[in-house]
């Protein structure tokens, strides 16, 4: 299966603070348990107007897209219009890194070390 390592995540994850995408502050790579003991890494995208954490990696199906998961919440979101219309910019952002996290995927090929 195809992972990327924590060193290129964090990599990937500063070039895209530095194109200065909207909400990329929100975006942290964490330290994920590979297959072997490999360095893997996970990137999370926190929401805060949905109190829940995204969690964006590689389509575990090889195809080479990127996927986010939403945690399950214990309570329901109840927003106002603003409310809805923030949480949907939230959720463009989180379209966006997943659509730039392929891109830079595709271009870098292969798989990394462990």
């Amino acid at each position: 299966m195809v992972f990327r390592s924590l060193k290129t995540l964090e990599s990937w994850l500063a070039e895209y603070r530095r194109l200065g995408m909207p909400r990329a502050d929100s975006a942290r790579v964490m330290v994920q348990d590979g297959d072997g003991g490999a360095n893997t890494g996970l990137v999370t995208f926190h929401l805060d107007h949905a109190s829940t954490v995204v969690v964006i990696q590689p389509d575990a199906q090889g195809s080479g897209g990127w996927v986010a998961t939403m945690e399950p919440r214990e309570d329901n979101v109840v927003l106002d219009s603003s409310g809805l219309r923030a949480l949907s910019a939230e959720l463009a952002a989180v379209s966006e890194l997943c659509i730039f996290l392929e891109a830079k995927a595709r271009s870098h090929g292969g798989v990394d070390s462990a």
